[in-house]
C-alpha cells in the first residue's frame, strides 16, 4: 500500500510521522509524498491553540476530499482531546489517542486489516524521510510535561514526562546517519526536562549523542527557558552542535508572565540571552509570544515591544491568544478584544521584520555552510535552498551542478534575497558528501 503521512504543529509531530513511516515500510508499504495517490493517509494533529484546531479539522477535510476512497487514520493532540466529536463526525476508519501513538503502525494494520509483507520491504538503507521529501531528521527523545503553563493544552494531551535512554536515542541517530540523514533535531515536549525521570540532564543526552554517533549536524528543538544545564553551554565548543536556541518567552511583561504561570520572568530570561550570547558567539535566539493574554494592558504591551526589541530576536512566532476549553486561562477574566489583538499583533509582526532584517545584514560576508534542503519552490532551474548552522534561511544559484540535495556546502553570504526572508549564498566548495538517492 502507498501511505502519506501528513502533521501539523510541533517539531514533535512531526517527529512521530518519521517514527510511523519506518513502521509501516518495515510492514511493507511504500511511503507516498503524495495524498491523492495514497491508499492510506495519516494525520498527526494539533490542538496547542484553537486556530490549530480549525487548521487540524481543515486538513482532514482536505484528506477526505483528495482521495475518499483512502483509509484515514487520525491521532495526535486533538485526536486525543476531542476523541468523540471527531468519532461522530464520520469519515475516519481508525483514531489513535496518543497515549497509543508509539504503535500506531501495528494497530493501523491490525484494525484495519492491512496486508503486511515484511519480505518486499524497502532495502536497509532507504530512511522514508527522504521518501516523504525530506532531509532534517527530528528524533523523538522526550514526551509529556510536568509544568501546567496557564494557556497551555498540551499537558493534558500528552500526558506526563517520559524520556527516551541515550542509547536509544544514539541508535536511531547512528541508523539515520547510516542511511544518509546529515542533520537531526532533538524533540520534546519539555525537551529542558529531558531525563527528570532517568535521574539525568539535557547535557549527557546532548553529550552521548555528540560523542557516540557521527551525525554532522545536530540541533536542539524549543528549549523552555529554564532548567538549562550549565555544561550545555560548554557543548557548543563542537561545531556539529548548531549554533540556534528556540526559547519560547510568551511575553515581555512579568505581571502577564505570573497569570500564564510561567517559571521564567524578564530579568532571568535577559540573563539567559545574555550568557548564551557570551558562551556560544554568533548564536541565533529564536523565540515564540503570546498577543493578547487575558487582562494584558496597554502597559504590559509596551513592556513587551521593549523587551523583545531589547533582546533582538532572530525569529519570533506570534500567536494571537485564543482561550482553550480545559486551561486555567479559559477562566480569566478581561479578555483583550480581537480589534486590540489584531493591532497589536501587526505592531510585533513589524519589529520582528526589523529584527530579523537586523539579524540577516550581521551575516552578510560571512563564510559559513549550509545544507542543501532542495530546489526553490521545486523546480526553479539552479535555484536551490538550505539553512545555515544557525537555522538562517539561505538561497543558492548553482547552474549546471548535478543535484545538490543533502549536500553539506560550504558558501559566502553575499546579499540578501529579493523574497526578503532568505540571505543569497555563493558556493566556494562543497565539503566531501556523496548522493543518498
Amino acid at each position: 500500500m502507498r501511505v502519506s503521512l501528513q502533521a501539523l504543529g510541533c517539531r514533535l509531530n512531526e517527529a512521530e510521522l518519521e517514527t510511523w513511516a519506518r513502521q509501516f515500510q518495515q510492514l511493507g508499504h511504500q511511503i507516498s509524498p503524495d495524498e491523492q495517490g495514497a491508499d492510506l493517509v495519516v494525520v498527526n494533529t494539533c490542538a496547542v491553540t484553537q486556530e490549530a484546531v480549525r487548521k487540524s479539522r481543515k486538513l482532514l477535510r482536505r484528506a477526505q476530499r483528495a482521495n475518499p476512497r483512502a483509509k484515514l487514520v487520525v491521532s495526535g493532540c486533538l485526536a486525543t482531546l476531542e476523541t468523540q466529536a471527531l468519532t461522530a463526525e464520520g469519515g475516519i476508519d481508525l483514531l489513535v489517542p496518543n497515549q497509543d501513538k508509539e504503535r500506531l503502525g501495528a494497530i493501523a494494520a491490525a484494525e484495519l486489516d492491512l496486508p503486511t509483507m515484511p519480505v518486499t520491504a524497502l532495502a536497509a538503507d532507504a530512511n522514508p524521510l527522504f521518501a516523504r521529501g525530506r532531509q532534517r531528521a527530528f528524533v523523538k527523545v522526550q514526551d509529556g510535561c510536568r509544568y501546567r503553563c496557564a494557556f497551555c493544552i498540551v499537558t493534558l494531551a500528552r500526558g506526563e514526562e517520559r524520556s527516551r535512554p541515550i542509547a536509544e536515542v544514539v541508535a536511531e541517530i547512528n541508523r539515520s546517519t547510516a542511511e544518509g540523514v546529515r542533520e537531526v533535531v532533538l524533540a520534546g515536549v519539555h525537551l529542558g526536562g529531558w531525563g527528570s525521570d532517568l535521574g539525568q540532564g539535557l547535557d549527557e543526552l546532548v553529550a552521548g549523542v555528540l560523542t557516540e554517533t557521527a551525525i554532522p549536524r545536530l540541533r536542539l528543538g524549543s528549549l523552555e527557558p529554564w532548567e538549562l544545564p550549565e555544561r550545555l553551554w560548554d557543548l557548543f565548543a563542537n561545531p556539529r552542535l548548531m549554533p540556534h536556541l528556540h526559547l519560547p518567552l510568551q511575553s515581555g511583561a512579568d505581571s502577564v508572565l505570573r497569570r500564564m504561570a510561567r517559571r521564567c520572568r524578564t530579568g532571568e530570561f535577559a540573563q539567559l540571552a545574555a550568557q548564551a550570547r557570551e558562551r556560544v558567539p554568533g548564536i541565533n535566539l529564536t523565540t515564540d509570544l503570546i498577543v493578547g493574554f487575558a487582562g494584558e494592558s496597554e502597559d504590559e504591551w509596551r513592556q513587551t515591544l521593549d523587551f523583545v526589541s531589547r533582546i533582538g530576536f532572530g525569529q519570533i512566532h506570534i500567536f494571537p491568544f485564543s482561550p482553550r476549553p480545559g486551561t486555567k486561562a479559559a477562566a480569566l477574566p478581561d479578555p483583550v478584544p480581537a480589534a486590540v489583538k489584531r493591532a497589536r499583533s501587526q505592531a510585533l509582526h513589524q519589529l520582528a521584520r526589523r529584527l530579523k532584517d537586523e539579524t540577516l545584514d550581521r551575516r552578510l560576508g560571512m563564510e559559513t555552510t549550509i545544507l542543501v534542503e532542495g530546489r526553490h519552490g521545486g523546480d526553479s532551474a539552479g535555484d536551490w535552498f538550505g539553512y545555515t548552522p544557525d537555522y538562517l534561511p539561505a538561497r543558492l544559484t548553482a547552474t549546471g551542478t548535478p543535484d545538490l540535495t543533502n549536500h553539506l556546502l560550504r558558501v559566502r553570504l553575499i546579499g540578501r534575497h529579493t523574497d526578503g526572508e532568505s540571505l543569497v549564498a555563493m558556493l566556494i566548495a562543497p565539503q566531501a558528501a556523496s548522493p543518498v538517492r
